[in-house]
């Protein structure tokens, strides 16, 4: 699905990519939120060390050779595309308190997969703002709910994580997810199928 994008400045030029064959004037970013992606994808040819993105490549592909434009991905690098400011500039996603960008309408459930590097200017009206979800939340679950506090407002301490996931105790988060991802509450019936969560999260494990 679409995610939004936005027309580059004049004069202005891609930071952090390896430039396109062709000079590029918009950004238009591609991902899924909520559980639809996982259907098509599970049914898709799912072949080699990281289907995910090589079925969302095979789709972004096509994309590109019917409209004449170019892929850039979040695996390509280096250099490594900044999908995050790209996805805070084209508006709609905030910061959360655990590092993941929040959708008011989606919560945590959504990801940016692919961007198409346009020839030419979108020429969009943007989305009217909404604010953060996050900032009527004081109670701030996402905080409290990992089980060896991987999370807090200092950052995100991956090696903790990785440390639970690898023993018995932390069999639960494997099989059910982040729980400080499933704890907030925006969101919630976006939440991925269950065989989604276990592929992303053997997908962290792996190191992926």
């Amino acid at each position: 699905m679409l995610r939004g994008g936005f027309d580059l400045d004049n004069g202005e030029s891609l930071s952090g990519v390896t430039p396109p064959a062709h000079p590029v004037s918009a950004v238009l970013l591609v991902g899924n939120a909520g559980p639809g992606l996982w259907s098509g994808f599970r049914h898709g040819p799912a072949n080699g060390p990281d289907p995910l993105d090589q079925w969302c490549r095979n789709i972004l592909d096509a994309c590109a050779r019917t409209y004449g434009c170019s892929v850039v991905m979040p695996s390509d690098g280096p250099p490594w595309a900044p999908f995050q400011s790209w996805a805070l500039r084209a508006g709609r996603v905030y910061p959360s308190p655990i590092g993941l960008l929040i959708d008011p309408v989606w919560g945590l459930w959504h990801a940016y997969r692919g961007a198409l590097l346009l020839p030419w200017h979108l020429d969009a009206p943007k989305a009217p703002p909404r604010p953060s979800p996050c900032a009527g939340c004081p109670e701030r679950p996402c905080l409290d709910a990992c089980p060896v506090g991987a999370f807090s407002r200092d950052g995100f301490d991956r090696h903790s994580c990785r440390a639970h996931l690898a023993t018995p105790q932390g069999r639960h988060c494997v099989e059910g997810g982040c729980q400080a991802r499933g704890a907030c509450p925006v969101g919630a019936g976006a939440r991925y199928p269950d065989g989604q969560v276990r592929f992303h999260m053997r997908a962290w494990i792996a190191g992926a």
